[in-house]
């Protein structure tokens, strides 16, 4: 169900639900960081916290076990060296870090181990809001379609 709809109108829908909820909390810092070394400056979105936190969350439940190191690589991209090549740099991690950290505390993933491989996977509750927020954007998007 999570899967058929829109992926970028499930995580908008996501982070605004995370917001309302006040799930995640974005820490001072946020305003001023990068979210990685191949970037040049700070995101423009003043939300970009909830966007990433609901993009981390529907990565944990597509792709989990998932850890820090995985979702630093899945978030990193190219950097503009100037003359030398393009070269691809990790994401910073701290960020994900606190977001995964948060994710934890509100009982929405939880760290387990499965099949050898460690890291967060999603719980029942966090599967439910995430089912729950897909059926409100499946149901914008037969409301549109009429």
């Amino acid at each position: 169900m999570m899967l058929d709809v829109n992926q970028n109108k499930l995580i908008t829908a996501l982070a605004a639900e995370l917001k309302r909820q006040n799930v995640v909390v974005p820490p001072d810092w946020a305003a001023f960081v990068k979210t990685g070394h191949h970037r040049e400056r700070t995101p423009v979105d003043e939300n970009w916290w909830y966007t990433r936190a609901a993009s981390v969350l529907r990565t944990v439940y597509v792709r989990g076990p998932i850890g820090t190191e995985k979702l630093r690589v899945r978030y990193g991209g190219r950097k503009n060296r100037g003359v030398a090549p393009d070269r691809f740099y990790a994401a910073g991690g701290n960020h994900l870090r606190k977001i995964l950290q948060q994710l934890e505390a509100a009982k929405l993933v939880e760290q387990a181990v499965k099949a050898g491989h460690k890291g967060r996977v999603i719980t029942p509750l966090g599967r439910k809001l995430l089912h729950a927020v897909a059926g409100v954007v499946r149901a914008q998007g037969v409301k549109e379609a009429q």
